[in-house]
């Protein structure tokens, strides 16, 4: 039995990441079928457990397994997708990548009777946002940062209902990162007692997703039924938001990914933020405001001020910052804004304007910033 069309050629997903993909139609054999040659790439391991891992119940020599072992299926090194998850995981942590050994990855077999109707579920929404969709359901893989690995086993063994981080800035849902971006899960990752960080990788149906703009906290649904997910932003977005109301038919965690990282990762990825100084026209946050509060409506000028007192007291980045001013504002109205300021300045002779240029150290924003994508 095998995952009919469920890989695509490994090739394609090195190239476009892993995207969109035809539904799993079983739960037991791994292929990764070439739209080339028509070559099927099947894991070994799945190969080998594909009999006991697709009954109701799994067992082993020293009788019935339970909880999480019983659901989860390791691979081994060498085995294709293995080295795929770990080569594009490690790729996409970019310098942190050298100092990350992956211990051990597991698939989920989707098992025993909850695990199949769990699979099952997910294979009927996907079909109902297809045909509601044009035939294109947007089916990603994301990353989900599970708080231990008690939440891991029970997030296997009893869906998104057990998640601990249900809700924040976007509205009560699931956040997950793009399979590209998995930087954007390990701040809020701790150790086991064994000193290993979880991941779990899923498989996320997005539909049509509508923007969410930070500070929409109470927000549990999509806001028409025109959407079903909401992304920080349409273009290359960094974040993938399942409402509360979808969790447990949109997601389906395929794998778990177990790695060691330095034991002060967090310290460790501040040091890997860029420190760049602006080489194109800049102005300084408060200034920014103060324009801003003369086109943007008090509710959003107020939620720009929190933010950057949130930035002030060192509780998001700069570049977390930026990106809420440009959710809220919109690039061109800041664009605009920003290079009318830096003609002013550049016109201003007198020498308060000098010496303003030379000793302004607020933060900054730059159409640098506001332009690249």
């Amino acid at each position: 039995m095998e995952y009919s069309g469920f890989r695509r050629s490994l090739c394609s997903v090195f190239a476009d990441g892993f995207t969109a993909s035809p539904p799993p139609t079983n739960d037991c054999e791994l292929s990764d079928h070439s739209s080339d040659s028509g070559t099927t790439y099947t894991s070994s391991s799945d190969q080998e457990s594909s009999v006991s891992d697709c009954e109701s119940s799994v067992s082993s020599g020293d009788g019935r397994r339970q909880g999480l072992e019983a659901a989860l299926v390791k691979l081994g090194e060498g085995d294709r997708v293995y080295d795929l998850i770990k080569k594009r995981f490690l790729a996409s942590l970019g310098l942190l990548g050298a100092h990350v050994s992956v211990s051990a990855i597991n698939r989920n077999s989707h098992s025993g009777f909850t695990g199949q109707a769990r699979l099952n579920a997910f294979r009927v929404y996907l079909k109902a946002v297809e045909d509601k969709c044009g035939g294109n359901a947007n089916v990603k893989y994301g990353w989900y940062a599970p708080s231990s690995k008690d939440e891991v086993s029970k997030i296997i063994g009893h869906g998104f209902g057990h998640c601990q981080k249900i809700g924040g800035d976007f509205g009560r849902g699931v956040y997950l990162a793009p399979d590209d971006s998995p930087l954007e899960c390990l701040n809020s990752l701790s150790a086991d007692e064994d000193g290993l960080r979880h991941l779990l990788l899923c498989r996320v149906i997005l539909g049509k997703p509508e923007v969410v703009l930070p500070g929409n906290s109470e927000q549990y649904h999509p806001s028409s039924q025109e959407f079903d997910s909401g992304v920080d932003r349409l273009l290359a977005p960094k974040k993938y938001i399942v409402w509360s109301t979808h969790m447990n038919t949109h997601i389906l965690p395929e794998y778990v990914i177990s790695f060691r990282a330095p034991a002060c990762l967090k310290e460790f990825l501040k040091t890997q933020l860029p420190i760049r100084k602006p080489t194109s026209p800049w102005m300084p946050i408060p200034t920014l405001i103060g324009v801003l509060s003369k086109f943007l409506p008090q509710p959003s000028i107020a939620l720009i001020i929190k933010y950057h007192k949130a930035h002030r007291d060192n509780k998001i980045s700069r570049s977390e910052l930026i990106q809420r001013i440009r959710r809220i504002a919109g690039d061109e109205l800041l664009a605009t804004i920003i290079k009318s300021f830096r003609t002013k300045i550049f016109q201003c002779s007198n020498s308060n304007c000098k010496r303003f240029l030379k000793t302004e150290a607020g933060t900054r924003l730059s159409t640098k910033v506001v332009e690249a994508v």
